[in-house]
Protein backbone atom coordinates (compact mmCIF):
# COMPACT_ATOMS: atom_id res chain seq x y z
CA UNK A 1 0.00 0.00 0.00
CA UNK A 2 1.56 3.61 -1.09
CA UNK A 3 1.99 6.31 1.35
CA UNK A 4 -0.50 8.60 0.03
CA UNK A 5 -3.16 5.51 0.44
CA UNK A 6 -1.56 4.73 3.79
CA UNK A 7 -2.21 8.73 5.02
CA UNK A 8 -6.22 8.81 3.17
CA UNK A 9 -6.96 5.49 5.06
CA UNK A 10 -5.26 7.21 8.30
CA UNK A 11 -7.21 9.90 8.11
CA UNK A 12 -10.60 7.71 7.46
CA UNK A 13 -10.66 6.20 10.19
CA UNK A 14 -9.64 8.72 12.39
CA UNK A 15 -13.34 10.46 11.05
CA UNK A 16 -14.57 7.32 11.89
CA UNK A 17 -13.34 7.04 15.39
CA UNK A 18 -14.83 10.62 15.69
CA UNK A 19 -17.66 10.08 14.07
CA UNK A 20 -18.61 7.09 16.81
CA UNK A 21 -17.77 9.39 19.78
CA UNK A 22 -19.52 12.28 19.08
CA UNK A 23 -22.54 9.66 18.25
CA UNK A 24 -22.14 8.45 21.79
CA UNK A 25 -21.63 11.62 23.39
CA UNK A 26 -24.62 12.92 21.95
CA UNK A 27 -26.84 9.93 23.31
CA UNK A 28 -25.50 10.85 26.42
CA UNK A 29 -26.50 14.31 26.14
CA UNK A 30 -30.01 13.13 24.71
CA UNK A 31 -32.43 13.59 21.74
CA UNK A 32 -31.77 17.16 19.45
CA UNK A 33 -34.40 19.01 18.43
CA UNK A 34 -33.41 19.48 14.87
CA UNK A 35 -37.03 22.34 14.21
CA UNK A 36 -35.10 24.44 17.25
CA UNK A 37 -31.86 23.94 15.67
CA UNK A 38 -33.24 25.60 12.36
CA UNK A 39 -34.89 28.13 15.03
CA UNK A 40 -31.26 29.39 16.56
CA UNK A 41 -30.12 29.66 12.89
CA UNK A 42 -32.76 32.12 11.81
CA UNK A 43 -31.70 34.24 14.45
CA UNK A 44 -28.66 35.38 12.34
CA UNK A 45 -28.81 38.69 10.73
CA UNK A 46 -26.66 40.05 7.87
CA UNK A 47 -24.74 41.71 10.04
CA UNK A 48 -23.35 39.41 12.09
CA UNK A 49 -21.43 37.67 8.88
CA UNK A 50 -18.49 39.84 8.64
CA UNK A 51 -18.20 40.26 12.12
CA UNK A 52 -17.54 37.01 12.14
CA UNK A 53 -15.38 37.07 9.35
CA UNK A 54 -12.99 39.95 10.63
CA UNK A 55 -12.46 37.55 13.87
CA UNK A 56 -11.54 34.79 12.08
CA UNK A 57 -9.01 36.57 9.46
CA UNK A 58 -7.54 38.11 12.97
CA UNK A 59 -7.29 34.37 13.97
CA UNK A 60 -5.33 33.27 11.04
CA UNK A 61 -2.72 35.71 11.63
CA UNK A 62 -2.64 34.87 15.23
CA UNK A 63 -2.29 31.60 13.94
CA UNK A 64 0.50 32.23 11.28
CA UNK A 65 2.83 34.79 13.10
CA UNK A 66 4.83 31.75 14.64
CA UNK A 67 6.35 31.53 10.84
CA UNK A 68 6.98 35.05 10.74
CA UNK A 69 9.23 34.43 14.28
CA UNK A 70 11.02 31.12 13.68
CA UNK A 71 11.74 32.01 9.92
CA UNK A 72 13.92 34.74 8.83
CA UNK A 73 12.59 36.63 5.30
CA UNK A 74 8.92 35.86 6.35
CA UNK A 75 6.83 38.77 7.33
CA UNK A 76 3.30 38.46 8.64
CA UNK A 77 1.59 38.89 5.50
CA UNK A 78 3.44 35.62 4.36
CA UNK A 79 3.48 33.41 7.18
CA UNK A 80 -0.23 33.42 6.58
CA UNK A 81 -0.19 33.13 2.93
CA UNK A 82 1.74 30.11 3.46
CA UNK A 83 -0.68 28.98 6.57
CA UNK A 84 -3.45 29.39 4.52
CA UNK A 85 -2.43 27.55 1.62
CA UNK A 86 -1.62 24.69 3.93
CA UNK A 87 -4.71 24.34 5.28
CA UNK A 88 -6.24 24.41 2.07
CA UNK A 89 -3.52 21.68 1.38
CA UNK A 90 -4.74 19.44 4.33
CA UNK A 91 -8.41 18.81 3.19
CA UNK A 92 -8.03 17.96 -0.84
CA UNK A 93 -4.60 15.77 -0.34
CA UNK A 94 -2.95 13.75 1.98
CA UNK A 95 -0.18 14.44 3.79
CA UNK A 96 2.66 15.61 3.03
CA UNK A 97 1.01 17.91 0.44
CA UNK A 98 0.96 20.86 2.66
CA UNK A 99 4.30 20.53 3.87
CA UNK A 100 5.45 20.58 0.33
CA UNK A 101 3.38 24.01 -0.62
CA UNK A 102 4.55 25.12 2.25
CA UNK A 103 8.40 24.57 1.27
CA UNK A 104 7.67 25.72 -2.07
CA UNK A 105 6.29 29.00 -1.18
CA UNK A 106 9.30 29.51 1.30
CA UNK A 107 11.81 28.81 -1.47
CA UNK A 108 10.00 31.34 -4.00
CA UNK A 109 10.45 33.54 -1.68
CA UNK A 110 14.35 33.37 -1.08
CA UNK A 111 14.10 31.06 1.92
CA UNK A 112 15.83 28.02 1.76
CA UNK A 113 14.29 24.65 2.28
CA UNK A 114 15.86 23.83 5.20
CA UNK A 115 15.34 27.05 7.11
CA UNK A 116 11.79 26.91 6.15
CA UNK A 117 11.59 23.11 7.13
CA UNK A 118 12.91 24.00 10.31
CA UNK A 119 10.93 27.20 11.23
CA UNK A 120 7.87 24.44 9.99
CA UNK A 121 8.97 22.39 12.58
CA UNK A 122 9.15 24.67 14.91
CA UNK A 123 5.55 26.21 14.55
CA UNK A 124 4.42 22.74 14.58
CA UNK A 125 5.75 21.90 18.39
CA UNK A 126 4.63 25.37 19.26
CA UNK A 127 1.09 24.64 18.58
CA UNK A 128 1.07 21.30 19.94
CA UNK A 129 2.81 22.42 22.85
CA UNK A 130 -0.02 25.26 23.30
CA UNK A 131 -2.76 22.49 22.17
CA UNK A 132 -1.81 20.64 24.95
CA UNK A 133 -1.71 22.94 27.49
CA UNK A 134 -5.16 24.10 27.02
CA UNK A 135 -6.69 22.19 29.69
CA UNK A 136 -4.51 23.97 32.00
CA UNK A 137 -6.20 27.32 31.75
CA UNK A 138 -9.59 25.26 32.01
CA UNK A 139 -8.62 24.04 35.71
CA UNK A 140 -7.35 27.29 36.83
CA UNK A 141 -10.74 28.59 35.34
CA UNK A 142 -12.69 25.43 37.38
CA UNK A 143 -10.79 26.73 40.44
CA UNK A 144 -12.06 30.21 40.50
CA UNK A 145 -14.97 29.11 39.46
CA UNK A 146 -15.13 27.00 42.68
CA UNK A 147 -16.60 23.76 40.63
CA UNK A 148 -15.52 19.79 40.48
CA UNK A 149 -13.40 19.10 37.68
CA UNK A 150 -14.72 15.26 37.84
CA UNK A 151 -13.66 13.21 34.64
CA UNK A 152 -11.74 16.33 33.27
CA UNK A 153 -9.06 15.22 35.55
CA UNK A 154 -8.36 12.49 32.65
CA UNK A 155 -6.98 15.88 30.75
CA UNK A 156 -3.69 15.85 33.08
CA UNK A 157 -2.40 13.04 30.33
CA UNK A 158 -2.43 16.02 28.27
CA UNK A 159 -0.49 18.78 30.26
CA UNK A 160 2.29 16.22 30.73
CA UNK A 161 2.40 14.97 27.06
CA UNK A 162 2.59 19.31 26.08
CA UNK A 163 5.61 19.40 29.33
CA UNK A 164 7.07 16.16 27.30
CA UNK A 165 7.23 18.26 23.92
CA UNK A 166 8.65 21.46 25.71
CA UNK A 167 11.09 19.52 27.91
CA UNK A 168 12.40 17.46 24.80
CA UNK A 169 12.82 21.00 22.54
CA UNK A 170 14.74 22.38 25.31
CA UNK A 171 17.21 19.57 25.02
CA UNK A 172 17.62 19.47 21.75
CA UNK A 173 18.68 23.37 21.85
CA UNK A 174 20.20 23.28 24.98
CA UNK A 175 23.52 21.57 22.96
CA UNK A 176 24.92 19.41 19.96
CA UNK A 177 25.56 16.74 22.63
CA UNK A 178 21.70 16.49 24.18
CA UNK A 179 20.72 16.86 20.55
CA UNK A 180 22.35 14.29 19.13
CA UNK A 181 21.04 11.95 22.27
CA UNK A 182 17.67 13.05 21.99
CA UNK A 183 17.16 12.17 18.44
CA UNK A 184 19.20 8.68 18.61
CA UNK A 185 16.78 7.70 21.90
CA UNK A 186 13.84 8.82 20.38
CA UNK A 187 14.52 7.09 16.98
CA UNK A 188 15.11 3.70 19.15
CA UNK A 189 11.76 4.09 20.44
CA UNK A 190 10.04 4.49 16.94
CA UNK A 191 12.08 1.55 15.40
CA UNK A 192 10.43 -0.63 18.06
CA UNK A 193 6.88 0.21 15.83
CA UNK A 194 8.64 0.58 12.78
CA UNK A 195 11.56 -1.07 11.78
CA UNK A 196 12.45 1.35 8.75
CA UNK A 197 13.52 4.11 11.49
CA UNK A 198 17.09 4.85 11.61
CA UNK A 199 18.51 6.34 14.82
CA UNK A 200 21.38 7.76 13.36
CA UNK A 201 19.19 9.46 10.46
CA UNK A 202 16.95 10.97 13.67
CA UNK A 203 20.17 12.21 15.34
CA UNK A 204 21.67 14.18 12.64
CA UNK A 205 17.73 15.49 12.13
CA UNK A 206 18.05 17.09 15.65
CA UNK A 207 21.56 18.65 14.75
CA UNK A 208 20.30 19.98 11.59
CA UNK A 209 17.32 21.29 13.40
CA UNK A 210 19.20 22.67 16.31
CA UNK A 211 21.68 24.46 13.80
CA UNK A 212 18.78 26.21 12.07
CA UNK A 213 16.36 27.40 14.51
CA UNK A 214 18.69 28.66 17.36
CA UNK A 215 19.33 31.70 16.76
CA UNK A 216 15.78 32.44 16.36
CA UNK A 217 14.62 30.49 19.41
CA UNK A 218 15.00 32.54 22.00
CA UNK A 219 13.00 35.76 20.73
CA UNK A 220 10.39 33.74 18.53
CA UNK A 221 9.93 30.86 21.04
CA UNK A 222 7.54 33.48 23.67
CA UNK A 223 6.45 35.87 20.66
CA UNK A 224 4.84 32.46 19.42
CA UNK A 225 3.82 31.30 22.67
CA UNK A 226 1.67 34.61 22.94
CA UNK A 227 0.39 34.42 19.53
CA UNK A 228 -1.26 31.07 19.68
CA UNK A 229 -2.55 32.08 23.05
CA UNK A 230 -4.07 35.07 21.69
CA UNK A 231 -5.54 32.77 18.83
CA UNK A 232 -6.78 30.52 21.04
CA UNK A 233 -8.34 33.46 22.89
CA UNK A 234 -9.90 34.76 19.18
CA UNK A 235 -11.35 31.55 18.74
CA UNK A 236 -13.47 31.08 22.21
CA UNK A 237 -14.51 34.43 20.96
CA UNK A 238 -16.05 33.28 17.40
CA UNK A 239 -17.85 30.82 19.48
CA UNK A 240 -18.68 33.54 22.34
CA UNK A 241 -20.60 35.50 19.06
CA UNK A 242 -21.79 32.95 17.87
CA UNK A 243 -23.58 30.90 20.87
CA UNK A 244 -24.90 34.76 21.10
CA UNK A 245 -25.73 35.21 17.98
CA UNK A 246 -28.41 32.16 18.01
CA UNK A 247 -30.30 32.94 21.03
CA UNK A 248 -28.15 32.15 24.18
CA UNK A 249 -27.62 34.56 26.67
CA UNK A 250 -24.92 35.17 29.37
CA UNK A 251 -27.34 33.51 32.04
CA UNK A 252 -27.57 30.38 29.85
CA UNK A 253 -23.79 30.24 29.09
CA UNK A 254 -21.35 32.60 30.60
CA UNK A 255 -18.07 33.58 28.77
CA UNK A 256 -16.43 31.48 31.73
CA UNK A 257 -18.47 28.67 31.01
CA UNK A 258 -18.04 28.83 27.30
CA UNK A 259 -13.89 29.25 27.98
CA UNK A 260 -13.69 25.94 29.79
CA UNK A 261 -15.88 24.08 27.36
CA UNK A 262 -13.55 25.39 24.70
CA UNK A 263 -10.13 24.29 26.64
CA UNK A 264 -11.23 20.96 27.81
CA UNK A 265 -12.06 20.54 24.54
CA UNK A 266 -9.43 22.01 22.55
CA UNK A 267 -6.70 19.07 22.13
CA UNK A 268 -9.56 16.80 20.84
CA UNK A 269 -8.77 19.31 17.72
CA UNK A 270 -6.09 16.69 16.82
CA UNK A 271 -8.29 14.92 14.65
CA UNK A 272 -9.03 15.53 11.20
CA UNK A 273 -10.47 18.88 10.22
CA UNK A 274 -9.87 20.18 13.59
CA UNK A 275 -11.92 17.55 15.25
CA UNK A 276 -14.82 18.21 13.91
CA UNK A 277 -17.64 16.28 15.80
CA UNK A 278 -15.78 14.96 18.59
CA UNK A 279 -14.96 18.53 19.79
CA UNK A 280 -18.26 19.97 19.33
CA UNK A 281 -20.13 17.42 21.15
CA UNK A 282 -17.83 18.09 24.04
CA UNK A 283 -18.34 21.58 24.10
CA UNK A 284 -22.07 20.68 23.33
CA UNK A 285 -21.83 18.61 26.64
CA UNK A 286 -20.19 20.87 28.71
CA UNK A 287 -22.67 23.80 27.64
CA UNK A 288 -25.93 21.38 28.47
CA UNK A 289 -24.00 20.66 32.01
CA UNK A 290 -23.81 24.54 32.72
CA UNK A 291 -26.52 25.85 31.27
CA UNK A 292 -29.07 22.96 31.02
CA UNK A 293 -30.79 20.57 28.37
CA UNK A 294 -33.21 23.93 27.45
CA UNK A 295 -30.44 25.27 25.52
CA UNK A 296 -28.97 22.14 23.78
CA UNK A 297 -30.96 22.68 20.37
CA UNK A 298 -29.85 26.82 20.37
CA UNK A 299 -26.08 25.01 21.10
CA UNK A 300 -26.50 22.84 18.08
CA UNK A 301 -26.95 25.87 15.96
CA UNK A 302 -24.63 28.18 17.26
CA UNK A 303 -21.50 25.01 17.20
CA UNK A 304 -22.55 24.77 13.20
CA UNK A 305 -22.39 28.67 12.51
CA UNK A 306 -18.75 28.47 14.27
CA UNK A 307 -17.80 25.54 12.24
CA UNK A 308 -19.12 26.63 8.98
CA UNK A 309 -16.54 30.15 10.17
CA UNK A 310 -13.71 28.24 11.97
CA UNK A 311 -13.22 25.47 9.30
CA UNK A 312 -14.95 26.28 6.50
CA UNK A 313 -13.83 29.81 5.94
CA UNK A 314 -10.16 29.31 6.54
CA UNK A 315 -10.36 26.66 3.24
CA UNK A 316 -11.98 29.23 0.98
CA UNK A 317 -9.17 32.30 2.35
CA UNK A 318 -6.60 29.19 1.43
CA UNK A 319 -7.55 29.21 -2.08
CA UNK A 320 -7.87 32.41 -2.35
CA UNK A 321 -4.07 32.95 -0.59
CA UNK A 322 -2.44 30.18 -3.12
CA UNK A 323 -4.08 32.26 -6.29
CA UNK A 324 -2.49 35.72 -4.52
CA UNK A 325 0.89 33.71 -4.16
CA UNK A 326 0.34 32.67 -7.34
CA UNK A 327 0.29 36.05 -9.17
CA UNK A 328 3.09 36.94 -7.58
CA UNK A 329 5.61 33.93 -9.27
CA UNK A 330 7.82 35.26 -12.35
CA UNK A 331 6.02 34.68 -15.20
CA UNK A 332 7.78 30.93 -17.10
CA UNK A 333 9.17 31.40 -20.10
CA UNK A 334 7.26 30.27 -23.34
CA UNK A 335 8.73 27.10 -24.85
CA UNK A 336 10.32 26.92 -27.76
CA UNK A 337 8.81 25.32 -30.94
CA UNK A 338 9.66 21.42 -31.13
CA UNK A 339 10.82 21.02 -27.58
Amino acid sequence: MGARRKAWLRRWVLLALALLITVLVVRVIGAIDWAAVRDGLARLTWWQVPVLVAVVIVRQVLNALPLAFYIRGVSAYKATLNDLGAILMSVIAPPPSDLALRVTMFTSWGVAAAKGLAGTLMNTLTFYVVRFSAPAVGFVLLLLLGRPAGLRWLEVVFILVAAAILAGVLLVLRSEALARTVGTRAGRVVRRVRRTVDPEAWAAACLTFRADISARFRRGFPRSLLALCGMLATDVLVLLLCLRFVGITAAHASLADIAVAYLFAYPFTLFPFSGIGVVDALILAALVESGGIEIESAAVAGLLVWRVFTVGLPVLMGALAVATWRRTLPARPEPEPGT
